[in-house]
């Protein structure tokens, strides 16, 4: 783990994953370990947070800004696990003191501005981010960000296009954090083998002691092998001395025995090393070292030395340690440009969005054999609450609607309603605002429509259905309305107080009006006193009023009687 002449494994990183344990460590500025080691070595005992005064945390090739506190970065280093926030840099490039422009905000003529990101977050592909924004866009999930270019060479540069001049740059750079990988997070796991090769997840004063130990065992080891071989060179100088002092009769042995070896090492108490050296002896040449080598050995170690200072390319911070700004609370729906539109649903469930309050009853052209369903106004800031006859409800935006320049976009493409369910209301969500859900068998109860809305494509189980029982009415409650009227196939009419009605979240309601044959036909909420109004029929769009509804004012539950005189065939109002 530790092989290097400084603690390499902190410098470089590294990240994997064995048999029941991983490992992922960022890499970190070398002047900082450095720095942190000899102050381990100058005092054992230094504390934690005394180490953390000279290291400050990852270096990351990339750069970018790690945004965690100081406290929660050096907890991770203290434990040797931690998540570790980290941004891509806003800026327009460096001054010529080396130091980031802060804002990323580049003026163009007119009161027109651009923002410029400099640096990615470690680990993310620009490409990949590059899509992910611009799919940002195309979903209109984020409607203050107009385009995306890459201008990158070198040196990234990615530039993002505001919609307008009036958006506020802090606004964008918080959505792009929220909702990119412009801001990631790092798993730190200082998970490594000791000097007893023992895995452990260590803190960093633990991983640079164990660096000090093997580099105290390297060095013992090291120096021990560098005695061995004196020692071992000692002997055969001994061995040479002896020869060269007798030189005269090792010569004499080696010309007239057969075996001069075992006689010189009896003769002279000579080890067998000794003995096979002096045998072995020959003239040698010596090469004087020339003075321009030495020179030039120097100079390279010198300009290496400097390549490779604290106050270099190669040896600055790349990483920006600095605490983020409290997060700003932010509403999505306020970045949308609130504009008039026409929302229109086909029979066959493909809608759109016409831009401005078009007349409902307008000539829209549908597909062959399609026809009109619902038809309303709301702004591009709406939400529209969808009611399906399953009994769920599914939230669209009205800013996310496809343009009417066309047919539309079929809804199920944007929602995920089951193929044999039918849409039964469309309506514009109003915050506080209530609604009256009755199922065929005249069962119902009101709800918020704050408790309606779904926040993912699947929408949010409301009415309970089963066999045989629909959701087949969704009626907006009006703040002055205090009664029900409930007619049913069976053409009988009940109305009975709003209060009678409870407030749920989900659920199959209560009775609203009790059938013998058939099921209900039609539902709707009234002001008493206003009376019961309905269409005349035909194209005359004349319409008959009932003031006097005290023949119909029932309990809720009630079978009722026959409607006023007058009353559509088709039982609705």
């Amino acid at each position: 783990i530790f092989p290097g002449l400084f603690p390499n494994l902190l410098a470089n990183g590294s990240s994997g994953i064995a048999v029941g344990m991983a490992t992922n460590i960022p890499s970190h500025n070398v002047a900082e370990i450095i720095d942190a080691t000899l102050l381990l070595i100058d005092n054992p005992h230094v504390e934690h947070s005394a180490l953390m005064e000279v290291f400050h945390g990852p270096d990351l090739p990339t750069g970018g800004i790690v945004v965690e506190s100081p406290a929660a970065i050096s907890n991770a280093y203290e434990t040797g696990r931690g998540a570790i926030r980290v941004r891509g840099r806003f800026s327009t490039g460096r001054d010529e003191a080396g130091n980031w422009e802060q804002t990323g905000v580049e003026k163009l003529g007119a009161g027109q501005w651009q923002l410029v990101v400099s640096e990615i977050p470690y680990m993310v592909q620009k490409g990949k981010l590059i899509e992910q924004i611009a799919q940002l866009i195309a979903d209109k999930k984020l409607p203050i960000l107009e385009d995306i270019r890459d201008e990158s060479d070198e040196q990234i540069r990615l530039v993002l296009v505001p919609k307008s001049r009036n958006v506020d740059p802090d606004l964008l750079k918080e959505s792009l954090y929220r909702l990119t990988d412009l801001e990631t997070r790092f798993g730190l796991n200082l998970n490594v083998l000791d000097s007893r090769r023992t895995p452990g997840v260590l803190g960093l004063k633990l991983v640079l002691q164990e660096w000090v130990i093997s580099q105290i065992d390297i060095l013992l080891r090291r120096s021990q092998h560098r005695l061995d071989k004196i020692a071992n060179r000692l002997e055969l100088l001994g061995g040479y001395i002896i020869a060269y002092l007798n030189l005269d009769r090792i010569i004499e042995i080696i010309r007239t025995e057969d075996e001069p070896k075992p006689v010189m090492m009896a003769e002279f108490e000579l080890t067998d090393r000794q003995a096979e050296a002096i045998l072995n002896m020959r003239l040698r040449s010596l090469r004087k070292l020339e003075e321009m080598e030495l020179r030039r050995l120097k100079r390279d170690l010198n300009a290496l030395r400097k390549d490779y200072a604290e106050d270099t390319v190669l040896g600055r911070r790349r990483t920006t340690i600095a605490e983020a700004a409290p997060t700003r609370e932010f509403n999505m729906d306020a970045m949308i440009e609130k504009e008039p539109v026409t929302v229109i649903l086909s029979g066959r469930g493909w809608i759109r969005a016409a831009k401005g309050h078009l007349a409902l009853d307008g000539d829209f052209k549908f597909k062959e054999g399609d026809g009109p369903a619902f038809a309303f106004h709301c702004q591009t800031t709406d939400k529209v609450l969808v009611a399906v006859d399953n009994g769920r409800f599914y939230t669209l935006g009205a800013d996310k609607l496809p343009g009417a320049r066309g047919f539309g976009e079929p809804i199920r493409t944007m929602v995920d309603i089951d193929s044999d369910a039918q849409i039964v209301s469309v309506v514009v969500y109003k915050p506080k605002g209530q609604l009256l859900l009755a199922a065929n068998t005249g069962r119902g109860f009101a709800a918020e429509m704050d408790e309606l809305l779904a926040e993912t494509r699947k929408g949010r189980g409301v009415v309970s259905t089963k066999p045989g029982v629909k959701l087949a009415a969704v009626r907006e409650i009006a703040a002055e309305h205090d009664h029900v009227a409930v007619i049913g196939e069976n053409r009988k009419l009940v109305i009975f107080a709003l209060s009678e009605v409870p407030i749920l979240a989900k659920g199959q309601g209560v009775t609203l009006q009790r059938y013998k044959d058939g099921d209900m036909a039609d539902v709707i909420t009234l002001r008493l006193e206003d009376g019961l109004s309905w269409a005349m029929g035909g194209d005359s769009g004349r319409t008959r009023m009932e003031k006097d509804l005290l023949p119909w004012k029932v309990a809720r539950g009630a079978a009722g009687r026959l409607p006023p005189n007058g009353f559509p065939r088709d039982n609705k109002f």
